[in-house]
């Protein structure tokens, strides 16, 4: 009996000391992390709202979070910052709009912390969700096609039209759907090249 009160009890302080260390404390510290606003009344970060609030929504459904992470590793921790993924490390102070945090955990393909930075063309992601061949040649990332509806006829373009490359068949452009628009606008938002002094750290 003596044992089993020993096991229930080291159990019980284990998850007890995890949850503490790991989601407490570090809540607690954080907690009164605000944004750095500039003079001409910028806010870094700036909180997601509109057509980026709803694509980090569709980025979340799609799965992206399965293959890119959004946190870039500070120097002698990885080649991010020599690869051109981030200017400077991530730090908390990023992520404190972040509900929840998709700072992944794979990456088959890049990092994205930066990527609005990096690539701020909307045709480019455009592009890139509809056949990432496109952009990226031997890219093993699958296509993300049905977020686009295909033009064939001249009468169907409009204002979001985007001309794809010869090659495509009969496809000559695509137009993003409301799902592709709204995670086209959340990729080219994401843009962490802010400086904040703790990243320099």
């Amino acid at each position: 009996m003596n044992r089993t009160l020993l096991l229930i009890l080291g159990i019980f302080l284990t998850i007890a000391s995890s949850v503490t260390g790991l989601v407490i404390i570090p809540n607690w510290q954080f907690q009164e992390l605000k944004p750095v606003v500039k003079n001409e009344g910028q806010q870094f970060p700036a909180p997601y709202e509109g057509e980026a609030a709803q694509g980090r929504r569709v980025y979340i459904d799609q799965g992206c979070i399965y293959c890119h992470t959004q946190q870039v590793r500070m120097k002698g921790y990885g080649a991010d910052i020599r690869r051109g993924w981030g200017t400077r490390r991530s730090v908390p102070r990023d992520y404190i709009y972040d509900r929840p945090h998709q700072l992944g955990t794979m990456r088959t393909g890049p990092d994205l912390a930066n990527i609005g930075g990096r690539q701020p063309s909307s045709e480019w992601h455009a592009l890139h969700l509809y056949n990432p061949q496109i952009t990226s040649p031997g890219s093993v990332m699958p296509r993300f096609d049905y977020l686009f509806t295909e033009v064939t006829e001249p009468s169907q373009l409009t204002n979001l039209a985007v001309k794809v490359p010869v090659g495509s068949g009969r496809v000559t452009h695509i137009i993003p759907t409301e799902r592709g628009q709204s995670l086209i606008s959340y990729l080219t938002r994401l843009n962490q090249s802010y400086p904040f002094p703790e990243a320099n750290q």
